[in-house]
């Protein structure tokens, strides 16, 4: 029993870890060969690929899905809060682009496929993961604090470089359309989702049984 446990975590954890690896691949890839593409210039568009929060996201989980793939049972007082970021952010991610953003732009072959992935497979698994697998007990009040730094830090780093470039990575973030106010209560809204999300967590951690199994 305890083989299989391990096994499937192993494999679960590896899926992620792929998914993301793949989608972010296909990204770069078109960011490679596709010029600036909107951006003015070629490098502003590497910059705008990894000033999204789904690339961000998916870098994180597929970070921690590998470390786990071959350690399912890996901890650590630095992994945790990152594992707990990780699995928040990717699931915000799948929310927010399946209510809000999904179909407001045309993709190509490639990019349909790679969105899917980022926005679709990723998300799911993760979550399915950690329902299945884990690790766990791993949340507590202050692994939740620590756990919403990094994208507090990356909406600070949104406005702060869209108030000097006048670019967006979103257009419920985009201060020109909708003006500041707009913007950061919109931010503000997604924070609360990851912060009800991640108190949810640890009450139905506390429901869950210890994982992986011995």
């Amino acid at each position: 029993m305890k083989n299989m446990n391990v096994a499937l975590a192993r494999l679960l954890h590896g899926v992620v870890a792929l998914a993301a690896l793949a989608g972010i691949g296909l990204e770069l890839a078109a960011a490679i060969t596709g010029g600036a593409g909107a951006a003015p210039t070629h490098l502003e568009r590497f910059v705008r690929l990894f000033s999204y929060f789904t690339i961000d996201a998916n870098i994180l989980i597929g970070g921690v899905s590998a470390l786990l793939a071959f350690r399912p049972a890996h901890d650590g007082r630095l992994f945790r809060p990152l594992r707990l970021t990780a699995v928040l952010s990717i699931a915000v991610t799948g929310i927010v682009f399946h209510t809000v953003l999904t179909g407001l732009r045309e993709l190509t072959p490639s990019g349909q496929l790679a969105n899917f992935l980022l926005h679709t497979v990723t998300p799911v698994v993760a979550v399915l993961g950690w329902l299945l697998v884990g690790p766990r007990p791993r949340i507590d009040g202050g692994t939740i604090g620590l756990s919403v730094l990094l994208p507090l830090a990356w909406i600070v780093y949104t406005f702060a470089r869209g108030a000097f470039v006048s670019w967006y990575p979103y257009p419920f973030m985009d201060v020109g359309a909708l003006g500041f106010g707009r913007a950061v209560l919109n931010s503000v809204v997604v924070a609360v989702i990851f912060l009800v999300m991640a108190f949810g967590l640890r009450l139905l951690e506390k429901q869950l049984p210890s994982a992986p199994a011995a």
